[in-house]
């Protein structure tokens, strides 16, 4: 529960997000529910995505699904 309320508190922040499995992540936090967040990867970035929001807000193929069990570490930037 400590990554959901993390991610919460930065919600519409810039952040880079690091995963157990040693993946950095870099962009801004556009929502998050109990099993995942929904980051919007800086442009320029090395992410390229196609994953699914399923909440219909019209961000298209720019948000990268993240599930809140892999993360290991969240930083403003």
């Amino acid at each position: 529960m400590e990554a959901y309320y993390n991610c919460l508190r930065n919600k519409n922040k810039k952040v880079r997000l690091l995963t157990m499995d040693g993946q950095q992540y870099q962009g801004t936090i556009v929502d998050v529910d109990y099993n995942n967040v929904y980051l919007r990867p800086d442009r320029g970035g090395s992410v390229r995505t196609s994953a699914f929001y399923p909440y219909g807000y019209g961000y298209g193929n720019e948000i990268l699904t993240l599930s809140l069990f892999t993360l290991l570490a969240i930083a403003l930037i």
